[in-house]
């Protein structure tokens, strides 16, 4: 069976120090060429997420056997590059980069509510430069990420150590539910809570949707808490266009108060509109639909 997620992602110090060498000391254009390498060793030694993206490719977007096998190497080299841009965007390099906005007034209508506001996004595109776009909002606001990711200790003190300190705050999913007592108390201030919606870990509560013609599993948390707390909720992503160019797109959710299946729902329908646009950055390398036997 395909690995299911784990709940944290992959990833080496030495690797980051070998990027940011080669971005700092030669330029971006070199770290992106040391990314064919590191996309080709992917495709044939990481089995599992190699799969995983090939069943997406052939059997999601109905590409031939030729264009997957092609494009699984380049979903991992713009998966390398969205990395690569996230390191340089927070490391005093985001002027070498250009940004454009498609809905952000749905996010400025939303902090004059007064009410905060729930922005879900998924792991398509690359989200975590979203707040390099929120110096665009009318209203200066705080935003919160919501999250389960545990990123290796090593690998976040490095990382730390190379880039400007990031506005977000973290508000860590626990066990007692206390993180939702922070949710309220962040919307209370008027900010925005940011929740990703596509990853569902084995054991824990789920809703199921289709998502590219195939039923699947959500995790039922961010869609209970967002349809529950009567406050604004969008769908949020920051997609690569060209090398150095991205762009923001921000859609408000029109489901109904305590309807989370409704609010999935459309979410799935926002996920599905953004592959259609950039069917490469789909970037969940595990079986997302369990269908791999």
């Amino acid at each position: 069976m395909a690995a299911e997620w784990q709940g944290k992602s992959r990833g080496t110090v030495l690797g980051y120090k070998i990027f940011v060498f080669f971005m700092k000391k030669v330029g971006i254009g070199a770290a992106y060429f040391v990314l064919y390498f590191v996309a080709t060793y992917f495709c044939f030694f990481s089995k599992d997420s190699t799969k995983s993206i090939y069943y997406y490719l052939r059997y999601r977007l109905k590409y031939s056997k030729t264009k997957s096998f092609i494009s699984v190497f380049k979903s991992y080299y713009i998966f390398g590059q969205t990395i690569l841009d996230k390191i340089a965007i927070s490391s005093n390099l985001s002027h070498k980069f250009t940004y454009e906005s498609d809905g952000v007034h749905f996010i400025n209508e939303t902090l004059k509510e007064k009410k905060g506001g729930i922005l879900i996004s998924a792991h398509v595109g690359n989200f975590e430069i979203s707040e390099y776009f929120f110096g665009i909002l009318e209203e200066n606001t705080s935003i919160s990420l919501l999250t389960t990711d545990i990123e290796h200790t090593a690998i976040k003190e490095y990382l730390d150590s190379v880039r400007k300190k990031s506005n977000i705050k973290l508000i860590l999913i626990k066990d007692d539910l206390s993180h939702i007592f922070e949710v309220n108390a962040a919307l209370a201030r008027n900010e925005i809570v940011c929740i990703t919606g596509d990853r569902y870990i084995k054991g824990a509560k789920f809703l199921t949707e289709k998502l590219m013609g195939e039923e699947a599993k959500f995790p039922a948390g961010p869609f209970l808490l967002a349809s529950r707390l009567n406050v604004p909720v969008l769908f949020v992503y920051v997609m690569k266009e060209t090398k150095k160019h991205y762009h923001l797109y921000a859609r408000k959710s029109q489901a109904k108060h305590r309807d989370a299946q409704g609010l999935l729902k459309e979410y799935t329908e926002s996920v599905s509109w953004m592959l259609k646009k950039y069917p490469l950055q789909w970037f969940n390398y595990f079986d997302f639909w369990n269908v791999m036997k």
